[in-house]
């Protein structure tokens, strides 16, 4: 019975192993444009659901406003 639980023991010490890795490319860099295409679409999302396009657009009409355009 005492093997029976050291090997349990490392079985789950493996697959917690094996799910912190997933996912993960070592120590290779992610290029810039790739991290960006990553995480525009999720921006863009966030940004229409929260109302920030018209504060941007309210912003910008302002500042154009005050420099006379």
């Amino acid at each position: 019975m005492a093997h029976t639980a050291a090997r349990a023991a490392r079985r789950a010490r493996g697959r917690l192993t094996a799910l912190a890795g997933v996912g993960s490319r070592g120590s290779d860099r992610r290029h810039p444009l790739v991290a960006a295409a990553m995480v525009l679409p999720l921006a863009i999302i966030l940004a229409i659901a929260f109302g920030a396009v018209q504060a941007v657009v309210a912003q910008a009409s302002s500042v154009a406003g005050m420099l006379g355009h």
